[in-house]
């Protein structure tokens, strides 16, 4: 690694000279291996990819001409073992980003895709058709782009980096990396981690840097025995998400009863034209998108300050399917103007049609056994219990109701915050910030009956002064299927990964330092480091104290002299006379008879 092009040629040299004048005679593995070596640190290209990241992709070709060659001579082996030619990727790439390019290219709001190959790599030839694929899939959605390993600035910037400083790509050439919206440095792109495919790359950018929640997809066989309106339900399912890959079915020849394939432009014209079909599902996440939140604002604007939502409650089963049905129904004729006049419905439908064109009526749906307390605070009656909470009774009676909600122009132009006091005050402020009215309907399940009965709501709520009502709307049960360890891009520890990401990455920086050589020396240092503290504490314990007899014969004194003061200063009263406490006046010592 890192030595000269002639370092390698001469090296080669000097061992093809002894192998020719048969001083030395190298085995076939040895002779293999050798000429490998020699062979990629001569090519330009592959030896940049190995010494400044390290990438060796073809050494799987030592093994296989090995086997082929066992037992026999190193002459034999059929030269060259490699083959630059095959891996020219040539003029197939397509939005080739370089170093003046990559500073501007932030600048959209669009999230970024970008695939980081090598000119001289066989897999990012072999990847460059499914990635022309995967960029029409995602056109209109992502900016797609590539690298060269060439633009080493850049390379190094998008690689990943090991303890002992040099950089690397884990899974190897073609490596693919995401820039989320508003992402702007390496800190908050994604790498792909998985196997490189269409539908591998494309379901990990939806889901990991779109965000967006998974949908299950049919395959061309799987499909053949569904027929097309399933196929157009599918797309009510999906609703207004960006039109991503999905396996295109089949569709039924009625005239010879069999199947024929369809092109992706019949498909997505299918789409297109039933896209406006559905009726979408009042949740945690798509309140406010639909403008059905007393929080936020109407789908018409900040400045609408009255708007509408027709909300269809009742737990999930054929009533409520039923019932789906009609307001689909209902939704679809007032977004048919022309076909209203010629039915004779325009007089009736006018109000409602012109608040639905100008976003200002919405349709949705509501789950009353899973968002039960949403659904009493409207429905909040003695028969509510047969549309919301669980189901206590045989029969669900799924129920029409359209909220009203205003806005006070002057409260939101000059907001003027009060500190609570007490508790109850802080309670008492806590109310959303528009007015709500619901009316519930009583009607059939007539078509022209509920637009008539949408129509008068919306007349008489545009028309009359209404009382300015504010409460404090019960929040909607997040409906997440995913759990919040696994989280993407808006997860809970940062906008780009969840904690099962962190978690996989925090294990992969692990593996990384284990692989460090140096960590071999150091924990040998700091084992060295940790005996020599420990034998170092015990011999300053163990030390023997060396000292003449007179020394200890002070040192026995002092405690005795330490002592001597408690005692004195301790209380007399309760200590019982000794004939040793006082000397006797007369008192003598007594010398005695033959003493040594």
């Amino acid at each position: 690694m890192y030595s000269s092009m002639e370092a390698v040629k001469e090296a080669y040299e000097n061992l093809e000279f002894k192998w020719n004048s048969g001083l030395e005679v190298p085995t076939t593995n040895e002779f293999i291996k050798i000429r490998y070596a020699y062979e990629l640190l001569t090519n330009p290209i592959w030896k940049r990819n190995y010494d400044v990241f390290g990438i060796d992709e073809q050494p799987h070709i030592v093994e296989k001409v090995s086997q082929q060659h066992e037992g026999g001579k190193y002459s034999d082996v059929e030269l060259p073992l490699l083959h630059a030619d095959a891996y020219d990727t040539g003029d197939n790439v397509f939005n080739v980003i370089t170093s003046n390019d990559f500073q501007s290219m932030f600048e959209d709001s669009k999230p970024w895709l970008l695939q980081v190959y090598s000119s001289g790599s066989n897999r990012s030839a072999q990847f460059l058709n499914s990635w022309r694929r995967i960029a029409d899939l995602l056109n209109g959605v992502a900016n797609i782009g590539m690298v060269e390993l060439g633009e080493i600035q850049i390379a190094a910037y998008l690689a990943e980096r090991k303890p002992t400083g040099q950089f690397f790509f884990r899974n190897g050439l073609p490596s693919v990396v995401a820039f989320p919206s508003g992402c702007q440095t390496s800190d908050c792109l994604i790498r792909f981690e998985g196997e490189l495919s269409v539908d591998a790359v494309t379901d990990w950018f939806a889901s990991a840097v779109l965000n967006l929640p998974r949908i299950f997809y049919y395959s061309k066989e799987s499909l053949g025995s569904v027929q097309l309106p399933k196929c157009v339900k599918l797309q009510r399912t999906i609703g207004t998400m960006p039109l991503l890959p999905v396996s295109y079915g089949v569709k039924r020849n009625s005239r010879f009863g069999g199947i024929r394939s369809i092109s992706d432009s019949w498909f997505i014209d299918v789409l297109e034209q039933n896209k406006q079909q559905e009726l979408p599902q009042l949740r945690s996440l798509t309140s406010e998108e639909l403008g059905c939140n007393a929080r936020g604002y109407s789908r018409a604007g900040r400045d609408t300050l009255t708007w509408y939502c027709a909300i269809l409650a009742g737990r999930l089963g054929p009533e409520l399917d039923s019932m789906r049905e009609t307001m689909r129904r209902v939704q679809e004729t007032l977004s048919k103007s022309s076909e209203l006049n010629a039915a004779g419905e325009g007089e009736h439908s006018i109000t409602s049609t012109i608040a639905l064109k100008n976003k200002r009526l919405t349709f949705t749906w509501l789950d009353g056994e899973a968002q039960k307390n949403y659904c009493f605070f409207y429905l909040h009656s003695e028969n509510s219990y047969e549309t919301c909470g669980p189901r206590s009774v045989p029969t669900d009676v799924p129920r029409l109701f359209i909220v009203r909600y205003e806005r006070n122009a002057s409260e939101d132009t000059a907001k003027v915050e009060k500190k609570a006091k007490t508790i109850w005050d802080l309670n008492q402020h806590e109310v959303d910030p528009a007015a709500q009215l619901s009316v519930t309907y009583n009607g059939s399940a007539e078509i022209t009956e509920i637009i008539q009965w949408i129509s008068t709501i919306i007349k008489d709520g545009d028309s009359r002064k209404l009382p300015f009502y504010r409460v404090k709307t019960p929040e909607l049960v997040p409906e997440d299927a995913e759990p919040f360890w696994s989280r993407g891009p808006q997860g809970i520890l940062s906008k780009s990964t969840g904690a099962k990401q962190k978690i996989q990455s925090i294990m992969i920086r692990t593996y990384d330092y284990l692989g460090d050589p140096r960590i071999g020396p150091a924990l040998l240092l700091g084992s060295l480091m940790s005996f020599g503290s420990i034998w170092l504490m015990r011999s300053k314990q163990n030390r023997p104290v060396q000292s003449s007899q007179p020394n200890q014969a002070d040192n026995n004194d002092k405690p005795r002299q330490r002592e001597r003061p408690r005692r004195r200063n301790a209380s007399n009263k309760d200590i019982p006379p000794s004939v040793t406490d006082s000397e006797p006046r007369d008192s003598y010592q007594m010398p005695l008879s033959d003493s040594d």
